[in-house]
């Protein structure tokens, strides 16, 4: 098999369907390299995309060329300042999809849930982000009290409550089944001892805690840095090093947002039984009991 299939618009290169192609595909995706990609680099591959869905490709354009495209589209996407509605719809749809992946991935399965929570849930999800952030951007335009310097400073903010609220809405709605049917806690042998509503309440809410701390540091902490960056010299000089710039700072806060947020609940919770159904405190003589709150 060819490096380098036919391209395909939104695919992965890679087999998806077997562990060694999803493996390839995410080394694929944090290639360090994209790191380094300048804007005039960035507006080429969209615009390279775009003939592609037009059928109006350049002659001599190899299937290599338009796979790098997608890659340097995909991986840059969220890190822009001042982007377009469509840009904002796309990209506030494109992070929700994966959430929702991942929440459903890793959540309690100690009981099953219907494929139509998927579904609500990714909606609700999408739903939210896209309206909170469209609704923003507008708020903010019609804000003409605003200087130019405040208005753009703003914008900048705009992903990280409409990113929040939608993780939050995204756990909840993917996990919905949960606060319905309970999940199931363990003595300290680790046996079931009954299922809780209680503690899946508990649960969701660390949950959602964390998804909320997660984006904070990444949607937070580059606007503020690069506000000040921007107006160095060098960056005033030099326009081309301000993309590789803000993807280190990107970089530089996930890698403090990801163990922060995960550090603050443990996965296997503890809950005193006084607070749980009056069955679960019949059921064991433990005073504490723990649950799995997922990921």
């Amino acid at each position: 098999m060819s490096e380098y299939p036919p391209f395909q618009y939104g695919k992965s290169r890679f087999d998806q369907n077997t562990f060694f192609g999803r493996f390839r595909h995410f080394l694929d995706v944090i290639d360090p390299s994209t790191l380094f990609v300048t804007e005039k680099r960035l507006r080429e591959c969209v615009e390279l995309l775009d003939h592609f869905k037009q059928g109006t490709l350049p002659l001599g354009v190899t299937n290599a060329q338009l796979w790098q495209a997608q890659k340097i589209k995909q991986v840059v996407g969220l890190l822009l300042p001042n982007q377009t509605l469509a840009s904002t719809v796309f990209w506030q749809w494109l992070n929700q999809s994966h959430n929702a992946c991942v929440n459903y991935s890793n959540r309690n399965a100690s009981k099953p849930a219907p494929a139509s929570k998927f579904l609500l849930g990714y909606l609700g999800a999408v739903t939210s982000a896209v309206s909170i952030a469209v609704g923003l951007n507008v708020l903010i335009q019609r804000a003409s009290r605003f200087s130019p310097t405040t208005r753009l400073l703003v914008q900048r903010f705009i992903p990280f409550p409409a990113v929040a609220s939608a993780n939050v809405c995204n756990v909840v709605l993917m996990r919905h089944s949960e606060l319905s049917e309970g999940i199931s806690v363990l003595d300290n042998n680790g046996n079931v001892v009954g299922t809780s509503r209680v503690a899946a309440r508990h649960a969701l809410l660390e949950t959602a805690l964390t998804r909320v701390v997660m984006p904070m540091p990444i949607l937070v902490l580059p606007p503020l840095i690069m506000s000040a960056l921007e107006k160095l010299p060098l960056l005033q000089r030099q326009k081309r090093l301000v993309l590789p710039v803000h993807s280190l700072v990107c970089l530089a806060a996930f890698s403090l947002a990801l163990p922060l947020a995960i550090s603050l609940f443990p996965q296997m919770s503890q809950i005193s039984v006084d607070q749980l159904e009056p069955e679960i405190a019949m059921a064991t003589d433990c005073k504490i009991v723990t649950y799995n709150k997922g990921l």
